[in-house]
């Protein structure tokens, strides 16, 4: 099997795939944000929620529903912050896994990374993982939802955790993309095996 890559550029198809991975599950799961409530554990994510109260009339009073999903729609995510935070993360692991499969395919493909378009896929990198950079950043803007309130004793606010603690998918997610932004972007540009010169 032919390879467009060079050895330098073997191991960046390698931890490109590292790096997305870990960002895109670190993205998917609801365990950027950790806290309780009515004494049970509850998580959040940018789109995603484990755990949540709901109002049992049966009893008259509220329960805690242990389960995970997503929000019933885009505008229920409990803050404005937490939907642009969701686009540009989510956008950036699109980036960063584009990226990475082609980075793949340049291990059994011939003459499919050039030097130029490895270092345009190193761009495509850095971008990608300044995107999910800013949505890490922009995450703690949306902690003073009433939703991240409740559960984390009502202290909590921009920036300020209250009893919660950061999850372990939000450094997943953040490390993915320091990654792809670092060492990715830079072993990008050794990737790509000069193009032969084909006379005419």
């Amino acid at each position: 099997m032919a390879s467009s890559l060079t050895c330098a550029g073997v191991v960046w198809a390698f931890l490109s795939f590292l790096c997305a991975a870990a960002s895109c599950v670190g993205f998917f799961m609801p365990y950027w944000l950790l806290g309780s409530q009515l004494e049970k554990s509850v998580s959040f994510g940018t789109f995603r929620r484990c755990s949540y109260p709901v109002r049992d009339e049966s009893l008259q009073m509220t329960v805690m529903v242990e389960e995970c999903g997503r929000y019933a729609s885009f505008q229920a995510i409990p803050s404005a912050e937490w939907r642009i935070c969701t686009v540009v993360t989510g956008l950036g692991c699109g980036l960063l896994l584009l990226v990475a499969l082609t980075a793949l395919m340049g291990c059994c493909v011939s003459e499919l990374i050039s030097r130029t378009v490895g270092r345009v896929a190193g761009a495509i990198q850095f971008l990608g993982g300044l995107l999910i950079g800013s949505g890490c950043a922009l995450y703690p803007l949306g902690w003073d939802s009433e939703e991240v309130r409740q559960t984390c004793g009502n202290l909590s606010n921009q920036f300020e955790l209250g009893t919660c603690h950061i999850g372990w998918a939000y450094y997943c997610t953040g490390g993915g993309a320091a990654g792809a932004m670092l060492l990715c972007t830079w072993l990008a540009c050794f990737s790509g095996k000069k193009q032969k010169q084909y006379p005419y």
